[in-house]
């Protein structure tokens, strides 16, 4: 599966900074904004033990690195900052898992009056010494907590977040970027990105099989094949995030959710469910159905573009970040569902069946995938958990 989406940070600094009312008044807020404009009771999702190791993870300078260093995806952010430039300088920004503030610093840069980063890890500790070391505590605030408990007494013109995860739902941030709008975005607010889009391909990678399985049938002249079943039920058990090309791909991809961040509900995200019909392109030997994910990122109402390949003529067009298999890799990569055994198609075969994306009752953040294909008059379900 691939996604792509169109248009993230937490440490409470006590800076006396006066923006005409305190600090500590701003971030003081107890109730949310209804889509009527009436104040209503903030339902907050507590915090488990999942939660709390999902954010100790991204204490982790490795992680932080990673995304620093995938250029398509941090470029095009900072692009979209600056292209919507017009929409951020002077207004207030609230940054959702700000991280290590780089997005909260382009948007100050950008010229925003207010920048709250919002991050439940720690590394929102050294977010905030970033801030100060840019000479940027007097415009960027460092909330270290989650969206459901830090507090602004204030709303925000604009949400930005790099909330996408493998498969775009994978870990549930979407969830909070959907409370920070609840509780903060006025109306008419910009939310970077303002949409994204889940696909789905069959595809084939012939070379993963014979590189995870048929190597078990001759090993220095010894007949392991005994280990064929269990080099299988591993290698292809869960979903794999593996970087694939354009031309591992059978058919044109199939939409499995449009997320329009500006009206998407949290109950939405709990289970996913599409029907799909592909007829492939290419006769096949060896097919590994699979799910590729990819997330987009659209600025706006507009998706941005971070392969830099053609250059925007109109300031109108969309903006779109693509972790496509034909676009440049990103560290989102693909994530592929193996059935265990290859499976030969013919060109104009039909592929057809269903993909149900569910949240996990023991982990929100887990996503439990079923997957259903019929094609050749055969039929076959796989059941696997991205954890």
């Amino acid at each position: 599966m691939y996604s792509s989406s169109g248009d993230s940070n937490g440490y409470h600094q006590d800076n006396k900074q006066q923006f005409g009312m305190s600090q500590r008044d701003r971030v003081r807020r107890v109730r949310a904004k209804s889509r009527d404009g009436f104040g209503e009771e903030q339902k907050v999702t507590p915090c488990t033990e999942f939660d709390k190791a999902y954010f100790n993870s991204y204490a982790h300078v490795g992680i932080h690195e990673e995304m620093i260093k995938d250029h398509v995806r941090t470029n095009t952010y900072r692009d979209a900052i600056f292209h919507h430039q017009s929409l951020i300088e002077g207004k207030v920004v609230v940054d959702v898992g700000c991280g290590t503030g780089i997005l909260s610093i382009f948007c100050a840069q950008a010229g925003a009056k207010r920048v709250y980063a919002v991050d439940a890890s720690d590394i929102a500790v050294q977010a905030n010494e970033v801030v100060k070391a840019n000479n940027l505590s007097d415009k960027v605030i460092v909330l270290h907590g989650r969206v459901e408990d830090v507090e602004i007494n204030e709303e925000v013109d604009v949400i930005i977040s790099e909330w996408m995860g493998y498969m775009l739902l994978y870990e549930s941030m979407l969830g909070s970027v959907i409370t920070a709008r609840d509780r903060w975005l006025k109306h008419g607010g910009l939310i970077l990105p303002s949409n994204a889009t889940l696909y789905m391909a069959p595809v084939t990678h012939p070379d993963r099989y014979r590189e995870s399985i048929e190597f078990w049938r001759n090993v220095y002249g010894i007949d392991m094949s005994a280990m064929l079943p269990l080099a299988k039920q591993c290698a292809f058990e869960e979903p794999s995030v593996e970087t694939i090309s354009g031309e591992n791909v059978l058919t044109w991809p199939h939409v499995v959710k449009h997320v329009d961040c500006y009206t998407i509900t949290i109950d939405e995200l709990e289970s996913v469910t599409t029907t799909y019909k592909f007829r492939s392109m290419m006769r096949a030997s060896l097919i590994n159905p699979r799910v590729p994910v990819l997330p987009t990122v659209p600025s706006n109402n507009s998706p941005m573009d971070g392969s830099q390949r053609k250059k925007r003529t109109n300031p109108n067009e969309a903006l779109v970040l693509s972790t496509a298999p034909e676009d440049p890799p990103t560290h989102w990569q693909q994530t592929l569902i193996y059935f265990y055994d290859p499976i030969d198609v013919e060109q104009d075969q039909l592929i057809e069946g269903s993909a149900t994306l569910t949240q996990s009752k023991e982990n929100r953040r887990f996503m439990n995938i079923n997957l259903r294909y019929s094609s050749g008059g055969r039929s076959f379900v796989k059941e696997s958990v991205m954890r």
